[in-house]
């Protein structure tokens, strides 16, 4: 005897007219819709004169027992009576979007599949076309931020994203910060100053009014659009962690520079003895092990320009660990620039001109100590999508694919009743 029991279809507003299996074994639904009556098209007035059915629509829904499911329906028509010429109106229920070939619930489903995967690999998985899965993207994830969503926003925070490894196509990444959480604002097609300062000018007064630190890199593009559409309402800080990355550059090209000249100079003994040294001053102080702390002994007994640059970047270092006011860092960055010209290094000539330069909005990290840290975060999520989708050169396309991403579970996964 065939065992067999009952499910929910859990689709409103239908009865069940008949169940089938086709000759491959998907399950067909049919179903008859139990709601009369309709708004007109055309003067809005729910109108009850049935006048026949439309053609059938066939739509794939939520797989049953592993078996593709399919949903068929005849849609009922109602005439208007108060309409001059008594034009006619299709039914439309409310588990499907017209002239998609799914129900809501199976869209949901394909968009979380895409969670962390790719369009390709879902349409060939649920059998989809690929065009298919991006209306579905565009029926349910936005181009672009919608600002009614955005209640609180802070910090501001911009940065650049290559969209392709090697190629200087560079489109900017707009991050917004406030106590409870961080969102993406926008994938912006290019850094220039016009194109951010438009972005940042279309933020509502009411959001702009909220903002009190913009926290970018060293890019004029980047600081002078926030400084002409913020004015003093807002602090640019410059990211102490893109600061770093220019001071230890300049140390890490005078240890090229003195590690090509110890190889001509030091037997190859002597020379091994370095090895690790790059790693080495790369790393914090308090991470160094004893192994660590040898090779630099070593590497400063044979390069005191070296050990002096290096000591001149924990300096740096340092200062920006410590609490202290806007007025004391601008001092102490000042008495480091000091230093440095007297040390007679040129390692650091450009970054000296920068930071002279940028000054006052380094300084301006002093007073609550913002960094692009939750930036930073986000690009790194970004790059994994990049990398996952073999590159995503279309902005729009991108941003979805990161809205989906960050916050397709909480949206589209189904909710418990009673949890």
């Amino acid at each position: 005897m065939r065992q067999t029991f009952e499910i929910p279809l859990d689709i409103p507003d239908v009865m069940i007219e008949q169940v089938t299996t086709n000759r491959i074994g998907h399950i067909e639904i049919t179903v008859k819709s139990t709601i009369e009556g309709t708004p007109c098209r055309q003067c809005g007035k729910v109108t009850t004169k049935f006048y026949g059915e439309d053609r059938e629509i066939t739509l794939r829904h939520l797989p049953i027992l592993g078996r593709k499911t399919s949903i068929r329906l005849r849609p009922k028509r109602y005439q208007c009576l108060h309409c001059d010429g008594n034009p006619t109106t299709t039914q439309q229920l409310s588990w499907y979007t017209p002239r998609s070939s799914f129900t809501q619930a199976y869209e949901k489903q394909l968009l979380l599949s895409l969670i962390n995967s790719t369009v390709q690999d879902v349409s060939v998985k649920e059998g989809v076309g690929y065009e298919a899965i991006l209306g579905v993207i565009d029926r349910h994830i936005d181009r672009e931020i919608n600002w009614e969503d955005i209640t609180q926003l802070e910090v501001i925070g911009l940065d650049e994203i290559s969209l392709k490894k090697g190629h200087r196509n560079f489109v900017a990444i707009v991050t917004g910060r406030s106590e409870v959480e961080t969102v993406i604002l926008g994938v912006l097609p290019n850094r220039k100053k016009a194109t951010i300062k438009a972005f940042l000018s279309g933020i509502p007064e009411r959001l702009r009014r909220m903002i009190h630190t913009v926290c970018s890199d060293m890019y004029d593009g980047f600081v002078n659009a926030a400084k002409e559409v913020f004015g003093k309402r807002a602090k640019i800080v410059i990211d102490r962690f893109h600061v770093a990355k220019l001071y230890r550059s300049g140390l890490d090209n005078l240890r090229k520079k003195e590690f090509k000249r110890l190889k001509q100079e030091l037997s190859e003994d002597d020379y091994g003895q370095l090895k690790g040294a790059m790693w080495a001053l790369r790393k914090s102080e308090e991470k160094l092990t004893d192994e660590d702390n040898d090779v630099l002994v070593c590497l400063f007994a044979h390069s005191p320009d070296l050990k002096m640059a290096y000591e001149l970047c924990v300096a740096l270092t340092s200062i920006f660990d410590t609490r202290m006011s806007k007025r004391q860092g601008k001092h102490q960055l000042r008495k480091w620039m000091e230093k440095v010209r007297g040390s007679q290094l040129h390692c650091f000539d450009s970054f000296l001109i920068t930071l002279e330069s940028h000054l006052d909005d380094v300084a301006n990290y002093f007073i609550d100590r913002h960094t692009s840290g939750f930036v930073e975060g986000f690009n790194n999520k970004l790059k994994v999508i990049k990398r996952r989708c073999y590159g995503i050169l279309n902005v729009t396309r991108f941003f979805q694919r990161i809205q989906l991403d960050l916050y397709g579970y909480s949206l589209f996964t189904p909710k418990i009743i009673g949890l």
